[in-house]
């Protein structure tokens, strides 16, 4: 008899999936237990196992499709001569937009290119407004405004001279190739107008979120729209800490900037738990965190993700550093399991590596707080009195005022530069 397969809740808040890898293929025998799909989630890109044994006779949702939870994915059969004609997969229905014959008018306006930007008459943009609503009025065709003849352009190209800054020489100004020899390098920086590229202004393409990106931008949405955000900002002197991981590195002992900022960010919570809170918007209550999970932000395709260091104040630098590799590296590859990356009672997320010097990072609900943290950059600082070059590092702690005051997050704050600007108490 043939039976229905469909696409399993395979993390909390999963809602729907996208099928990443099938391991089967239509007329395979599968057996329970065996790998059958690679699924996309919110979180992760997560292995599911055939529960039943049987044979694959239709997958109904390709590889790189998506399907929402419960909805058929594929159709098997208990025996392989076994036929699913006239059987209707059980699971929910997704119903599908109908085509109707285009209108000549609705040919035309298919016809015409697609641009993206709006004439100067019509409203700002609202992301509810269909793009397809806009009226665009570009010119289809780039137009070269650096004439030269054929030979020219070739040589031109295979010598790498920027056409634009040739004064042609031949008939009605075109440049020829005795010309090219005054030409400057065709390169990004150049002189002058360049020629207009093949594609027309204005054109763009569309790319569908992942479950991932979707479920990111819903949830930071949520958190940016309804938590009353307030920001307090220290700046750190971090030549101490700096050179003491120079130290550090010299003895063979690898540490990042963010393993310190993690330890020093632990303990700061131990002296202050009010920041180590949270808030439940469904009860309208507190949540006072019994431990210090700290969450770490780490960028992977096609999103972001905050595996959690557990009891993070009972680990010394080294256990963070050798944890957050491990849980960074298993994040990248998406597969993590769902308590290493759900819960979590504070957050930490470092741009410092890109070169960035500060920025203002949004909460990750139901936490109260998130600590983003810049990059160590040269400055200049008063040193007995007399200005000298010095390093500084910025922090800047985001708050939900529903739940944390400002005299409570600079307390917090001055805590963390205290265990940073003296980073030895971390190692002990």
């Amino acid at each position: 008899m043939p039976f229905t397969v469909t696409m399993p809740k395979l993390s909390p808040t999963m809602e729907e999936g996208t099928i990443a890898k099938w391991h089967k293929k239509e007329g395979d025998k599968v057996e329970a237990g065996d790998l059958l799909i690679e699924v996309a989630t919110d979180k992760a890109t997560v292995e599911y196992n055939a529960l039943d044994e049987g044979y694959l006779k239709k997958i109904l949702v390709k590889e790189g499709g998506g399907a929402v939870i419960n909805q058929p994915i594929a159709i098997f059969t208990a025996t392989a001569k076994e036929s699913i004609e006239g059987y209707e997969p059980e699971g929910v229905s997704v119903a599908m937009p109908t085509k109707t014959a285009p209108t000549p008018e609705k040919k035309r306006e298919e016809a015409a290119p697609k641009t993206a930007a709006p004439t100067m008459q019509q409203p700002a943009f609202v992301p509810e407004q269909p793009l397809e609503d806009y009226e665009f009025e570009f010119p289809t065709e780039s137009v070269s405004r650096h004439p030269a003849s054929p030979l020219a352009k070739k040589l031109a190209r295979e010598k790498g001279v920027d056409l634009s800054t040739v004064k042609g020489t031949g008939p009605h100004g075109r440049v020829v190739s005795r010309d090219l020899d005054l030409g400057q390098p065709d390169q990004v920086v150049a002189f002058g107008r360049r020629d207009l590229p093949e594609v027309p202004p204005g054109t763009f393409e569309e790319t569908p979120l992942s479950p991932m990106r979707k479920a990111v931008g819903t949830r930071l949405q949520q958190s940016k729209s309804y938590i009353p955000h307030f920001y307090v900002r220290q700046e750190i002197d971090a030549e101490p800490l700096f050179y003491i991981r120079e130290q550090l590195k010299e003895a063979n002992v690898k540490l990042s900037v963010n393993d310190f900022v993690i330890r020093a960010s632990a303990l700061a919570l131990r002296t202050h738990p009010v920041i180590n809170s949270g808030f439940n918007s469904v009860n309208q209550s507190i949540i006072s965190f019994k431990t210090i999970d700290i969450s770490v932000a780490v960028s992977v395709e096609g999103g972001l993700i905050t595996p959690i260091v557990r009891h993070a104040d009972f680990k010394n630098l080294g256990q963070i550093s050798v944890e957050v590799k491990e849980l960074a590296a298993r994040a990248k590859a998406g597969k993590l399991d769902p308590q290493e990356y759900k819960g979590g009672s504070f957050t930490v997320s470092n741009l410092g590596m890109f070169g960035v010097t500060e920025f203002a990072a949004i909460i990750n609900p139901p936490q109260a707080a998130i600590l983003a943290v810049g990059g160590i950059e040269e400055c200049v600082r008063l040193k007995n009195g007399k200005p000298a070059a010095g390093k500084r590092m910025i922090l800047t702690l985001s708050a939900d005022h529903r739940v944390i005051d400002g005299a409570e997050a600079a307390k917090f704050l001055k805590t963390v530069q205290k265990y940073l600007e003296g980073p030895a108490m971390l190692i002990v």
